[in-house]
């Protein structure tokens, strides 16, 4: 199976220093702020990618739904159709044309 571009991991995979929990220097107890912080403002950016992604699911199961409703109505014109086609060359409805193969 193919891979599409979206299944590719890339850079939403990528760690960042501070998720990785790596310090360029030694932790000191006034930075307890600023990682407070920081996991706030990660937590406000996932949350609304959350949000993103609910609504993007939902147009998704919209379309899909929207998507099987136009194949059934074209199933059904195409029984309709089929079935129209029979009665007129006189082919009880139900049966298919027998097929055979013409060598040269």
């Amino acid at each position: 199976m193919v891979r599409g571009v979206t299944e590719l991991s890339g850079l939403r995979e990528i760690r960042t220093m501070f998720s990785a929990r790596k310090r360029s220097i030694p932790r000191v107890q006034s930075s307890a702020y600023l990682d407070l912080y920081m996991l706030h403002k990660e937590k406000d950016r996932l949350g609304k990618e959350v949000y993103i992604l609910k609504k993007r699911e939902k147009g998704i199961r919209k379309r899909i739904s929207e998507v099987n409703a136009e194949i059934d109505k074209l199933e059904k014109a195409e029984a309709k159709r089929r079935e129209a086609e029979s009665e007129r060359f006189g082919i009880p409805s139900g049966k298919e044309w027998k097929k055979m193969t013409l060598n040269y």
